[in-house]
């Protein structure tokens, strides 16, 4: 069996949106967490895999997982940075 993906204590569906809205949308909500919780969200958007990868990379929130499903969804785990 593949590694255990991350617990996520919100998720955000972004399905059937194209970039930039998914990202706006993951920003937005990891607003709203505390460091250290993780958000999962779904999208279907082809390129988003090398957009949650530059958005984590330029903000420092850490990217913890990226898992496609059979579906054609992809879930992205994106962990909020501790506050500074």
């Amino acid at each position: 069996m593949a590694d255990a993906l991350p617990q996520a204590d919100q998720e955000v569906d972004a399905r059937g949106l194209n970039c930039p809205l998914p990202i706006l949308r993951t920003k937005k909500a990891l607003a709203r967490l505390e460091g250290g919780q993780v958000l999962a969200v779904l999208t279907t958007d082809a390129h988003a895999g090398r957009d949650f990868q530059a958005f984590c990379q330029q903000t420092g929130n850490p990217l913890l997982a990226q898992h496609a499903r059979d579906d054609g969804v992809t879930v992205h785990y994106v962990q909020r940075r501790p506050a500074s």
